[in-house]
């Protein structure tokens, strides 16, 4: 296994020049050098090849002994000095101070085929930034985070990757409801890649310290390796390179927005730089659509990361990242432009957006009224978001509308007249909407199946997948891996996935909500 490995990170950052693993603030520096721990018994258990393949990777390479022992943080690949990230963080609205890879430890860059990545081991043991934790993972959440980055990917949803999903051999004490009883878990690493993992937090953690002088080192070295086409570092470079990142942000929003994922824990330390979908602890798909609901216990009673607040929630994270650019930039003015441009760019397309869903792409003077009208029906009874849009691709003229979505809605023998009168409005003002689209039936399903997926990752899912690998069963990872890599194709031999939470599900840890160390 010859990788090409490049050090564009460590060879133009300021490193901490304390080279003990041992907690503590660290200040001028954006990253401290940490070698992985060693584990008793690794074994890779899944490895995503069309990822190794994007690294240089083949196959054959991926079940080699030194693929694993790489992996697995058991062995440090020649010439390569692995590392963890300083960052700060606003969590859950409040200034955390310094936070950092807690557990993550970034290993080598690698360059193939034009592309650089950063590989990182989540779950490889204690770092500096880890304070009290003992910087290592458990097999659910590490099965939860490898299949919904790809999952992820294939949604065309921006995005970390993953690159294998490993078992350490040792066990891990954790206390997943929070509830003072823990238990001991098996443990598991994920080997993750990003072209960047820097999040708004590294530059954040910075400007909270007046250290203006690695803010800017850090900041142009973004923008050079990251985003070139702005040219030579500049105060208008530094304008633009915000824009940009907004930019990138609304956009990762509102695919999110689309598919009905909420993230969890938009914290500033999960908000990568390059508007990519980072961190997978406590997110989920909406299953009742519910602008108020989140995935996060921690968040159950404030709901500030509910799905309808995440574009908001987007805004006041790029408020914080402006604030922490302020220093180098020294002008309000042009930063609250980018940021009120936001509010008008998101109601823009998200709008677009949810008329994209619905198969229409003609402009009507009534089309805002008439989402505003569907997402009121959509919460009058519980109804699954995912299958109702699928489904929905299906209307014609000759077809009772709700018949088509009848499979959507939860306990729908139980819906009261008035609701079922209501959707019968709203079909029928969809079918005249239709009328003007100047399209045929089948080539509406056809635009609509490329933007409503027909599978996603439920936590339901990917709870069976965790409690058959608990027992030494890897196969359902490996299907809902496959699965996932086709959400918008109707795959039939897979049509028990297309369906909607199982009662049995409902309540269950791991199936509904999910904490922070899930």
């Amino acid at each position: 296994m010859k990788l090409n490995i490049k050090n564009t990170l460590i060879e133009n950052l300021p490193a901490d020049d304390n080279l003990e693993n041992s907690r503590r603030q660290v200040t001028e520096a954006v990253f401290s050098y940490v070698n992985p721990k060693k584990t008793k018994a690794p074994k890779v258990i899944h490895t995503s090849h069309e990822m190794a393949d994007l690294l240089g990777i083949s196959e054959k390479e991926t079940q080699s002994t030194l693929f694993k022992n790489v992996f697995t943080g058991n062995k440090i690949y020649p010439n390569t000095k692995p590392y963890a990230m300083c960052y700060g963080g606003h969590q859950f609205g409040n200034w955390a101070g310094q936070l950092g890879d807690g557990r993550a430890i970034n290993l080598f860059e690698i360059d193939h085929q034009n592309k650089n990545w950063k590989v990182q081991l989540k779950g490889a043991g204690e770092t500096p930034y880890s304070r009290t934790a003992d910087g290592l993972a458990v097999l659910r959440s590490s099965i939860r985070e490898y299949l919904c980055a790809e999952a992820m990917f294939h949604l065309r949803v921006p995005t970390t990757r993953s690159l294998s999903l490993s078992l350490t051999g040792d066990e891990v004490l954790r206390d997943v409801l929070y509830d003072g009883n823990p238990a001991y878990e098996k443990g598991a690493i994920v080997s993750r890649v990003s072209p960047s993992f820097l999040r708004f937090g590294n530059f954040e953690i910075f400007a909270a310290r007046n250290d203006k002088k690695n803010l800017k080192i850090l900041t142009d070295y973004t923008i050079k390796h990251h985003f070139p086409q702005l040219g030579e570092p500049s105060k208008e470079t530094y304008i633009q390179f915000f824009k940009e990142v907004t930019k990138r942000t609304l956009k990762m929003i509102i695919h999110w927005q689309r598919v009905g994922f909420v993230h969890g824990v938009m914290n500033t330390d999960n908000m990568s730089i390059l508007g990519l979908t980072i961190d997978y602890g406590p997110y989920g798909w909406l299953e009742g659509f519910d602008f108020g609901w989140t995935p996060n216990t921690t968040d159950v009673q404030n709901k500030r990361y509910r799905y309808g607040n995440q574009p908001n929630i987007g805004l006041w994270n790029l408020y914080k990242l402006a604030n922490a650019l302020y220093p180098i930039i020294e002008e309000a003015e042009p930063l609250e432009n980018i940021l009120n441009q936001y509010k008008v760019n998101f109601e823009k397309k998200s709008f677009k957006m949810m008329k994209s869903k619905l198969g229409l792409f003609s402009e009507e003077d009534n089309d805002l009224d008439f989402v505003q009208n569907l997402e009121d029906c959509l919460q009058l009874a519980e109804t699954d978001m995912t299958i109702f849009f699928r489904l929905l691709s299906n209307f014609t003229d000759e077809k009772s509308g709700l018949e088509i979505i009848k499979k959507a809605i939860y306990n729908f023998e139980d819906v009261s007249d008035e609701v079922i009168d209501k959707w019968d409005f709203w079909f029928l003002h969809y079918k005249t909407r239709l009328q003007f689209e100047f399209t045929t039936d089948s080539k509406r399903k056809k635009k609509m199946n490329k933007v409503n997926p027909k599978y996603v990752l439920r936590n339901y899912m990917a709870q069976l997948a965790i409690d058959a690998a608990d027992k030494g069963d890897f196969t359902l990872i490996d299907e809902l891996y496959k699965l996932l890599k086709k959400p918008y194709k109707e795959q039939p031999k897979h049509e028990k996935w297309f369906a909607k939470r199982p009662e049995w599900a409902r309540h269950k840890v791991g199936c509904s909500m999910l904490s922070c160390s899930s």
